[in-house]
Formats: C-alpha cells, structure tokens, sequence
C-alpha cells in the first residue's frame, strides 16, 4: 500500500504597519534589521525558497524550494509586505506554487488563510464572513486560482466558520487530533471516542455541517509536530526523515498520509538551519521512494473520507484551554516571566469587542445612507485594499454606491471602508497571545483601535475613546512603567496618531 507525506508550514507574522503610515517602523528588538518582518525573512523566508541539501561530508550537492515539495499557507499581510519589500522572495513563493501543481496531479501547494488571524470562533459572523472572503479574494488575486483549503488561524475552529468556507467553496481544512471529539465510518451507527489518541490521523475525515454542506478535515501528527516545533528534532535531517517514516504502520490497510504542521518560521527562525534540515528530509525520502510526497488536495481528490469526524469547537492547536489564551488569563503564556499573569487579556478583549460592536453599529447606520449593502460593500472592499488606483476605486465603489461617485463622496465611503478595515485589524489574534499587554503586539491592536475610533470622530462625529480607555483601565499591566491598559494608550499609541 502507497505512503503518502505531507508537509505543512503555516508562515505567518502580524501585520506591523503604523496605521497612519501605512508602514512599519524601525522595531528596535529586530535588531540588526529594520523590522522583524526583514529579519525572519533573511532567516527563514528567502532560505526556504532554495534551501541547501548537504552530503555527509557537510557538502551542498543540491538547492531546493522547500515551498515547491511542501502545503504552505502564507498569511495575506505578510504577503502584502513581501511584495512590496521583497518581490524576488514573494516570486519564489508563487513559483513554487505553480510547481507544485506539475508535481501533484494540478493541485498546488499554498492554500489560503482567514485574512488577518484573527480567532475565528471569537468573532461575529459578519467578521467571520469578510475573513474569508478576503482571505480567498487575496489569495486568488496572488496565485491566479481559487485555493481548495484554509488555514484557520491557531487552528481555532467552530463550526459556523467551518460552514463560511464550505459555502466559499473550500474543500478542507487542518486540525489538531485533540480537537476531534468522536468519529465513525460514514453510513456507520456507532460513535467511537476520539480522544487519547484513539483518532487515526492518517485519512481524511468528513465534518457535516448546517445545510448540507461538508468540509473534509486533516489532522496532523501531533507529536511529530512538537518534535519539530519544540524538541530540535531538526538538528538532524536525517533524523528527522526517520522520526517520519516512523509514523507510518505496515497494519493499516489503507493508502495512509502522514502529515505534520507547525509555524513555518520554525524552519530557520525558531531553529537555524531548520531549512535545511527540512530540504535533506524530503530529499531523502523522495529520492529513496521511502514515501510519495504529497499535498492535502492530491490526497483528498484520490482518497476522499472514508469517516466522518464531530469536532470539538472553541478549540486550538496552541492552548489547552480552547480559546481562552485570547480572552483569558488561562495560564497559557511564552514563560519568560513566570510571575507575570495575564488578567489584562480579558479586559482588552472585551473592550475590543465594545468596540468593534459600537463601530458598527455607526457603520451601518450611517453607511446605509450611501451604499446599498454597506457589509457586501466591505465584503468586496478587499479589492480597494490590493489595487488603490483611482480607476479600480472608482469601480468599485459605484458598483456598491447609491449616490453620485464624485470626490467628495468618495472620500467619505473610503473613510467608513477603512475604517472597518481597521476594525477586523484590531482584532488580530497576537494582541493576546503574549504576555503583556504592553508588548509590542498588543500595542499594535492599540494602535489600529485607535485609528478606527479617530474615523469615527471624522465621519460619524462620535467620540468613542474616553470610554474605550476607561475599559482599558480595568487591563492590569505587568511592566511597572505602566498604570494599566489605559496608561499603555496613552504612552505607546496616543503620540504615533497623525492627523
């Protein structure tokens, strides 16, 4: 029986631009690099695009893509980012997809990813559904296809967002095995626990959902997985070949996949050299004709779910609480600072969300007097975020328009668009996921709330940060130079604002 293998790298880093600049600022802890964007680019991005595979005398006898051999998402910001600051890297990536295609039966590599990671099963619907349709518009403006998979951020799942990208057309998507709560064969009677272990990662699984509509799920082998994220299994290629193959069992009668997950940044970032050590894996593997290297559509197209899987939903890949590491002081932290707790995440979070629900609210009050579907209109607002020149602009909005195009009302539409833009912005899920609220990525949700509520004071003349920030005050502040979250607005994102 054939043995398929599945690499996945989900490269991702948060959007960093100022939001009044639209450009990301020197970041002092990224030194010798202007930003860590640069750096983690230098170290991971552009080496995995030609990764150096060595002989046992330490020679290079060959360059590779890992991303060609490999499923990869790669986050819609950073893209915008590579782009712009890197476009021989961003080329690399999208000539690797297309390779990809030649090597798995037309299916290529990169699948998509909700738009800026936010936690999906912590937002609303109306944000859930912009999520992924900017997340597939990017992605098919970027690769020139439609993607047939989604990564959903933190792996967080639920089964509305679940049923969002059935209906957008995605085909699948990948999990954690912790996340399965029972399975069974499809047409079977008997439910069978999934948990400890007793779900087979090894074939795809079936999830039913409301209308009808089903989206197949891969789970990834967890343990290889931290291995490689946690445990330097990486220092050896060819021990990391071996601890994969090892996965594979000559008892399963079935044509198995053996795939595993992590950051991408961990091959080179996290780990040096862990590019390489992922390029002398798949050499091996492949040239011996160990495995058959494969992505997660090829599979599914030849070897459609057999079982059907009920999931568990609030759950994620990175915090054994569910999702509570983004609302909660769960216990989940980087482990830096051990005496450091995190009771501010609730308050952020919940002054977020006021906010998010107070903007729109406003929104579509006012946006209703202008555009005949103000959400549709933010929706396909997504194509205005990647192509700013005034004739798509003008296409745009007087396809969504119900008053005269001219410049004046221009501006006004654009300025209720963006600031909705920087209301999904606001909600980006590393705002949380670190240790203090006085980080440099919690400042950055800061800072994009705070452009949002300046919009509002231009465009609908509400006032909405005094109590904002006196939602903030009750945040807790582990760096003693700060009151509360209230004081961390006013040192950190007060004095950036322009206008």
């Amino acid at each position: 029986m054939e043995q398929y293998l599945c690499i996945h790298g989900h490269f991702y880093q948060p959007p960093r631009e100022n939001p009044w600049l639209e450009a990301i600022e020197t970041e002092a802890s990224a030194s010798p690099y202007h930003d860590w964007n640069e750096r983690i680019t230098v170290e991971c991005y552009a080496p995995n695009g030609a990764a150096h595979i060595l002989d046992a005398e330490g020679r290079s006898i060959q360059i590779a893509s890992n991303y060609a051999k490999m499923s990869f998402n790669f986050g819609p910001t950073l893209l915008s980012w590579m782009a712009q600051k890197r476009p021989d890297i961003y080329q690399t990536v999208l000539d690797a997809d297309k390779a990809g295609q030649a090597q798995f039966s037309g299916h290529s590599s990169a699948i998509a990813q909700a738009y800026n990671h936010v936690i999906m099963p912590l937002a609303n619907r109306r944000d859930k559904e912009t999520q992924v349709a900017w997340g597939i518009y990017d992605f098919e403006k970027r690769f020139g296809r439609k993607p047939e998979g989604m990564w959903l951020p933190e792996t967080a799942v639920d089964l509305e967002s679940l049923a969002i990208m059935a209906g957008h057309g995605i085909q699948f998507t990948i999990l954690d095995t912790a996340q399965a709560k029972r399975f069974r064969p499809i047409g079977g009677r008997e439910w069978r626990d999934a948990t400890d272990g007793r779900l087979d990662p090894t074939m795809p699984y079936l999830v039913r959902l409301r209308e009808g509509r089903t989206i197949a799920v891969f789970f990834y082998d967890g343990p290889v997985s931290r291995a490689v994220a946690f445990e330097r299994l990486l220092s050896d290629g060819a021990a990391f070949a071996s601890r994969l193959l090892a996965s594979f069992n000559d008892g399963r009668p079935w044509p198995q996949i053996v795939s595993i997950a992590t950051d991408g940044e961990t091959y080179g970032h996290h780990f040096r050299h862990g590019d390489m050590a992922l390029a002398y894996a798949l050499h091996h593997i492949e040239t011996r004709g160990l495995a058959r290297l494969t992505n997660y559509a090829e599979y599914l197209e030849r070897y459609p779910p057999s079982h059907e899987v009920e999931l568990r939903e609030n759950t994620s890949w990175s915090c054994p609480h569910g999702v509570e590491r983004w609302r909660s002081d769960c216990g989940c932290n980087m482990g830096a600072h051990p005496e450091w707790r995190q009771a501010w995440r609730a308050p952020l979070r919940e002054a977020i969300d006021w906010l998010r629900d107070s903007l729109a609210t406003h929104y579509e009050q006012e946006a209703a007097k202008v555009l005949a579907d103000p959400w549709l209109a933010r929706d396909e607002y997504i194509s205005v975020i990647l192509d700013r020149s005034p004739a798509n602009v003008s296409a745009c909005l007087a396809s969504h328009a119900t008053v005269e195009v001219t410049p004046g009302s221009t501006t006004s539409i654009l300025n209720y668009l963006e600031l909705q833009r920087h209301s999904l912005l606001m909600q980006t899920s590393c705002g949380w996921f670190f240790d203090d609220i006085s980080g440099i990525e919690a400042i950055q949700v800061l800072r994009y709330a705070g452009r949002a509520m300046q919009l509002a004071r231009e465009v609908f003349a509400v006032d909405l940060e005094a109590e904002f920030r006196d939602r903030l005050r009750k945040a807790p502040v582990n760096d003693t130079q700060y009151r509360d979250g209230a004081d961390v607005y006013d040192q950190r994102v007060k004095p950036a604002m322009v206008g």
